[in-house]
């Protein structure tokens, strides 16, 4: 046998080993640097260390359609029904829309001799649980609105008191979805209150989403990530430009709370009500998508325009709200009316939105350490409304020229070194 050739050999497949595994090496710090800095703007999930609510839901932030923003009390099963059928018939669902939420005004003005609620015989005549296998037969989810309160804010029978009567008969009905509110209550703190709903409900041993609606009074972020899959932290949304950029400036403040299993809400999407621009509708979507906010579609969906239709449906800013990673955007600088807000994504990625609010057109810059990049990192970018990646990489910063008035840009960064 030939022992200086195997020897020989032997010392070629160490060094080639030494070299690949140094490269490897190399890269992986890339990465894990890229990631630290990230970390250093962006609080990550895991290092939090919040108790959140373990009922197996709210992986990332619920999305769905809900009945208030545009019908009010104005609801029956029929509209409930072709909601439904709309949002499959649209595309919404294939696009993660999964929830179809009734709010107030659907159950009877008292309970029966046994205390239990009533779906309102003029406009749910077939009752809840028929609805719900309905809207189960279109692959979809069903939820329901109550109140931590005596009444509704409606005048409907609350759930204060009647806690565990409220969540088996939910539970009965096949809900997967409440949302409750704080009007009429007792006075005493919501955070007294909500979690005896929460029990309640965890003890039917169905999973059902909890929303917890009590408009940001308390500061819910404070106490309800192991309450709630979600709360509230402004009062309603409007159908206007400034309730939307009044509603995200007051959850921008709780970003930090946010994660898997509990998100910040800032109410429910206006999108394609009439009260804003095409623009400002993809402003509002894009900044709630950044923020991980829940994306509940507020609009008749049965009469949707192409344009409301493009801004729901868009699957590349859906990706943003849905990321694993579950770290909320927030906004990272601002000049005036020009604001660059950001989050981290997973695979070291980062989301960015250029936002004018302004009065004109102006150009808007994103500096690399404003969003949590090393200053050398170059990046390949992303355009998600315009569908199109930008040619060349970038290094240090980058600039979008003449963002129109109370629009947005909005990019995902991916870096390839530094």
């Amino acid at each position: 046998m030939n022992h200086f050739g195997d020897r020989t050999a032997l010392v070629l497949v160490l060094l080639i080993c030494a070299l690949s595994c140094s490269r490897w090496e190399t890269a992986s710090s890339a990465r894990e640097e890229v990631a630290m800095d990230l970390g250093s703007i962006f609080p990550m999930p895991n290092s939090r260390g919040r108790n959140m609510l373990q009922n197996g839901l709210g992986a990332a932030p619920q999305m769905g359609w809900n009945s208030w923003n545009h019908f009010g009390c104005q609801i029956n099963e029929n509209i409930i029904r072709e909601i439904a059928d709309a949002m499959v018939s649209r595309g919404l669902s294939a696009a993660g829309y999964n929830y179809i939420n009734i709010d107030d005004c659907w159950a009877e003005l008292s309970r029966d001799s046994g205390g239990n609620l009533v779906p309102r015989s003029s406009t749910f005549p077939s009752g809840i649980s028929a609805l719900s296998k309905y809207v189960h037969g279109k692959g979809l989810k069903l939820g329901i609105y109550s109140d931590a309160g005596y009444r509704t804010c409606q005048g409907q029978p609350g759930s204060l008191g009647f806690e565990a009567e409220d969540a088996s008969t939910f539970a009965s009905w096949g809900i997967d979805y409440l949302k409750y509110d704080n009007c009429n209550n007792d006075g005493s703190l919501p955070e007294v209150r909500f979690p005896v709903m929460r029990d309640a409900l965890l003890k039917t041993n169905r999973a059902i989403f909890f929303s917890l609606c009590e408009w940001g009074q308390d500061n819910p972020a404070n106490w309800a990530p192991g309450v709630g899959n979600s709360w509230r932290t402004t009062g309603d949304i409007s159908d206007n430009w400034s309730s939307m950029i009044s509603n995200a400036d007051q959850n921008n403040a709780w970003a930090s709370y946010a994660a898997s299993g509990g998100w910040n809400d800032p109410d429910m999407l206006e999108v394609g009500n009439g009260g804003m621009t095409t623009e400002e509708y993809r402003s509002h979507f894009s900044i709630w998508a950044l923020m991980k906010a829940p994306l509940l579609i507020g609009c008749d969906i049965r009469n949707l325009n192409s344009d409301t239709i493009a801004i729901l449906g868009e699957k590349e800013v859906i990706a943003v709200n849905q990321d694993s990673l579950g770290v909320q955007g927030s906004k990272v600088s601002s000049q005036g009316n020009l604001e660059v807000w950001a989050g981290a994504l997973s695979g070291n990625r980062v989301a960015v939105v250029l936002w004018n609010r302004g009065g004109s057109a102006a150009d808007i810059t994103a500096n690399w350490g404003d969003i949590g990049l090393k200053s050398s990192t170059v990046v390949k970018v992303r355009d998600l409304w315009e569908h199109q990646d930008w040619p060349s990489s970038y290094e240090g910063s980058l600039t979008v020229s003449s963002v129109c008035s109370h629009c947005v840009s909005m990019l995902v960064l991916s870096p390839t070194s530094g």
